[in-house]
């Protein structure tokens, strides 16, 4: 059943009841939600909107069948603005699972390779797309690394926070004690695909949350269905981002 936590919730559920009404068939029994933020939050360029963890939340807590929301999130130690997003998390009721966010160095420091080598290329670009490319190309590349020594710049920073053992394990458990029969991944990972299996293999709802072209080919080959989070725009966004005639619309209701 759907009962909307706020009236903004309220207003936007008249006027989107078909998207309600899906949602409601899909959380038909104890639901679980798993956000995996650390690869949500890159969706946000390609949709060119933001989301509003707040209202994500506020708006899944408006049906009644989901009993649980977590979320897996890295926290920059020392950086105030991320410290403080865990506490936000918590205080909106998330169930939220956090670690370190590991800063990897790597160099870009073409002093000892030959200008043809593609050594260094290989620790940022695929090896099926390396081989494809010519000596000139390679050459060139190594150029634009060289420049960037140049002007002091050995190496460059890569932030790295995976939470597939923290999503794993949670779901095992949720899957083998909790009761859950409804399993809502907001992922597009290929390491889901046996969980994902295994859930629907025993008559389990497992469902992802993302949008079309985004979901890797090993979880599209397990047949699960994707939910096209493009769909609860509305409710989940950042305001300034809805349109404006929808706005209009919530203020004059």
């Amino acid at each position: 059943m759907f009962k909307p936590k706020t009236k903004r919730i309220e207003k936007l559920a008249k006027l989107y009841p078909k998207t309600i009404s899906d949602l409601e068939s899909i959380f038909d029994k104890p639901t679980n939600v798993y956000i995996d933020w650390q690869n949500v939050i890159h969706w946000q360029k390609k949709l060119k909107w933001n989301f509003d963890l707040k209202r994500i939340k506020q708006f899944l807590d408006s049906f009644e069948n989901i009993k649980n929301i977590k979320i897996y999130t890295g926290e920059l130690i020392g950086n105030e603005q991320s410290e403080k997003n865990i506490i936000d998390l918590k205080s909106w009721g998330y169930d939220v699972v956090y670690k370190p966010v590991k800063i990897m160095k790597l160099s870009i420091d073409t002093s000892s390779i030959d200008e043809n080598s593609p050594s260094l290329l290989k620790n940022f670009i695929k090896k099926s797309l390396l081989n494809k490319l010519d000596i000139e190309t390679i050459s060139f590349l190594n150029e634009k690394l060289s420049n960037l020594n140049n002007r002091g710049i050995l190496h460059i920073e890569e932030e790295k926070c995976n939470f597939d053992v923290e999503m794993g394990r949670d779901l095992l458990k949720d899957y083998e004690f909790n009761g859950t029969e409804n399993f809502i991944l907001w992922t597009t990972d290929s390491d889901f695909k046996d969980p994902v299996k295994q859930i629907r293999d025993d008559g389990k709802k497992a469902i992802i949350f993302s949008f079309s072209g985004k979901v890797s080919p090993e979880l599209d080959e397990t047949g699960v269905y994707v939910f096209d989070i493009k769909k609860i725009k509305e409710f989940v966004c950042w305001y300034k981002h809805l349109p404006q005639s929808v706005q209009s619309k919530i203020e004059s209701a």
